[in-house]
């Protein structure tokens, strides 16, 4: 009599071999964002309550950065923890595993869910808050960008300085043709940081004085406190998002370590050994 057996092509669903569970890390993600999102909602709220465009109501602007900043690490921490715990909760149990590798496989799990959800949430955010950034640190030498500031191209700065006459013969001319070009030329000096070149300073002196009626010592007086009111904004701007960088690499580094940390607990608990763990 022969018997014969049978070998199947692959192990069951919890075989040793089965290091990721892709569904629960999934889950996770999914739900980490959505979380992101409800709590981001929530705090949009909170904070345009806090602020106020009354001198004397509202908090103040440094309390508003610290405040926004932690609450974006309240975020990672709470969406990431939630994503990890599902991770690990829903992920298919590991037979024949030692302890400690499973504890690794959680801790992965938690981790991966993570940065799957801070991918998701960056491809769904990336442009919404590229132009929020971007606006912010280019809002201060832009601010007074006109339609014609906006529309010009690469060229127009060199044609300004070619056609470039006496402002005082000028004053009679349309005003909106010494604004725009004023307006471009701050634009382009200010733009990367820069500074205004000498010629462009005492042009834009004569030009202040024709349209003012202001005497040159006076225009020239207004036109550098203006300058430095630029260059103030524009590093207030930089400082803010500096700051604002660094407090989401807080954020992300923190919710990192909860869903880790959130994937072990779901695991243990799922496998009854999470007591055990501590």
């Amino acid at each position: 009599m022969i018997d014969t057996v049978v070998v199947a092509p692959g192990g069951p669903a919890g075989s040793p071999g089965t290091g990721v569970s892709w569904p629960s890390i999934i889950a996770g993600a999914v739900a980490a964002c959505a979380m992101t999102l409800v709590l981001l909602a929530f705090g949009t709220g909170l904070g345009l309550s806090a602020i106020s465009p009354w001198a004397g109501s509202g908090v103040s602007a440094t309390t508003f950065k610290i405040t926004t900043g932690l609450y974006l690490i309240v975020i990672a921490m709470i969406s990431s923890s939630i994503g990890g715990y599902l991770a690990g909760r829903l992920r298919t149990a590991w037979e024949g595993v030692h302890a400690d590798e499973v504890y690794f496989r959680d801790t992965a799990h938690g981790f991966i869910a993570w940065a799957l959800a801070s991918v998701l949430g960056a491809a769904v955010l990336a442009s919404p808050a590229t132009s929020l950034i971007g606006g912010t640190a280019a809002g201060a030498s832009q601010g007074a960008v006109t339609s014609a500031a906006q529309s010009s191209g690469p060229m127009d700065g060199y044609v300004d300085t070619i056609l470039r006459g006496d402002p005082a013969a000028q004053n009679n001319a349309n005003p909106a043709d010494a604004r725009g070009e004023v307006v471009r030329l701050f634009t382009r000096s200010f733009r990367n940081g820069g500074e205004l070149k000498a010629s462009d300073r005492d042009y834009t002196v004569k030009v202040v004085a024709a349209r003012t009626g202001l005497s040159q010592q006076d225009a020239e007086k207004r036109v550098n406190e203006v300058v430095t009111q630029i260059k103030a904004d524009i590093d207030a701007a930089r400082k803010a998002t500096a700051s604002l960088a660094f407090w989401i690499t807080a954020s992300l580094l923190l919710g990192a370590f909860c869903a880790s940390l959130a994937a072990t607990e779901g695991g243990g608990l799922r496998d009854g050994t999470w007591k055990r763990r501590r």
